[in-house]
C-alpha cells in the first residue's frame, strides 16, 4: 500500500513538471493566454462534470459553449460578461425545454446552470493577471501541504463529504498558501481568504459532485491525479471567492 502511494506521488510530480512550464506560459502571455488556457479547462472540465452528472451530449455541447463564451467576454468583451452568462444559462436551459425531457428535464437543467456557475468563474482568471499564476501556485501548495499535514497530524475529519480531509491538514494547507502569496508579493485579505475558504471549499463540492456519481475521481487521463477537474477544483472554489470579494 506504501509503495502503491509512493508510486502514485511520483508520478504525479511528474506530471506537474511536465505540465507547470506550459502553464506558466499561458499565465506570463497575459489576457490572450489565459483566455485560451480558461476555454481549454472549461470544455474538459464541462466534459468530465457532464459525465459525473451523466448528462445527455446535447447538454454538455451547451454548456461548454456557454462556459467558453463567459471566458471569451471577460478577454474580448468584459463589459458584457454578464449579458453573455445570462444567454449561456438561457441556452442551457433550452435543451431539455426543446426536448420536452418531462422525466428528466429538471434535473438537466439544474445539473448545467449549477455547470455554468461552478465553471464559469474560470473567467475570473483572466483579469488577474500575473495574480492568476500566483493564486494557482499558492492553491497548488495548499493541497499538497493540507494532504501530507492531515495525513501526519490526524485529528477530526473536515467534511463526511471528504473522509480523508481533516481540519489539520485543512489550516496547514491554508497557511502554506498564503506563505507563497507572501513570497510571491501577492499576499492581500481577499487572496488569503480565497485560499484558505475557498480553496477547501472547492475540494468538498466536487466531493459532493463525486460521491453523487458514485465516482472516485471525475476521470482517468491525467496521470496520478485522476481528471481535470480533481485538480483544479479548490482553484474554481478560489476564484468564485474572490469574484465575490471584488
Amino acid at each position: 500500500m506504501v509503495a502503491s502511494r509512493r508510486r502514485e506521488l511520483r508520478v504525479r510530480w511528474c506530471a506537474w513538471a511536465a505540465g507547470v512550464p506550459l502553464l506558466t506560459a499561458a499565465f506570463w502571455w497575459g489576457r490572450p493566454g489565459t483566455a485560451l488556457l480558461g476555454v481549454a479547462a472549461g470544455v474538459v472540465a464541462v466534459v468530465e462534470y457532464g459525465r459525473l452528472m451523466r448528462l445527455r451530449w446535447a447538454d454538455r455541447a451547451v454548456l461548454a459553449a456557454a462556459v467558453a463564451g463567459v471566458v471569451l467576454a471577460a478577454w474580448l468583451a468584459p463589459g458584457e460578461v454578464a449579458r453573455v452568462a445570462a444567454a449561456g444559462a438561457l441556452a442551457v436551459a433550452a435543451v431539455p425545454l426543446l426536448t420536452g425531457d418531462g422525466e428528466r428535464g429538471g434535473y438537466r437543467l439544474a445539473a448545467g446552470l449549477l455547470g455554468l456557475v461552478w465553471l464559469g468563474v474560470l473567467a475570473a482568471l483572466v483579469p488577474l493577471g500575473a495574480t492568476a499564476l500566483a493564486l494557482f501556485v499558492a492553491v497548488s501548495v495548499a493541497d499538497i501541504a493540507a494532504y501530507f499535514a492531515g495525513r501526519r497530524l490526524g485529528g477530526p475529519r473536515l467534511s463526511p463529504l471528504s473522509p480523508a480531509k481533516r481540519w489539520s491538514g485543512t489550516l496547514a494547507g491554508s497557511a502554506a498558501g498564503v506563505a507563497v502569496f507572501a513570497v510571491l508579493s501577492a499576499l492581500s485579505w481577499p487572496a488569503a481568504v480565497a485560499v484558505a475558504v475557498g480553496g477547501p471549499a472547492g475540494d468538498l463540492l466536487e466531493s459532493m459532485v463525486k460521491r453523487g456519481a458514485g465516482a472516485k475521481d471525475a476521470g482517468g487521463w491525467l496521470p496520478g491525479s485522476g481528471g481535470l477537474l480533481d485538480r483544479i477544483d479548490s482553484l474554481l472554489g478560489a476564484l468564485a471567492v474572490l469574484l465575490v470579494l471584488g
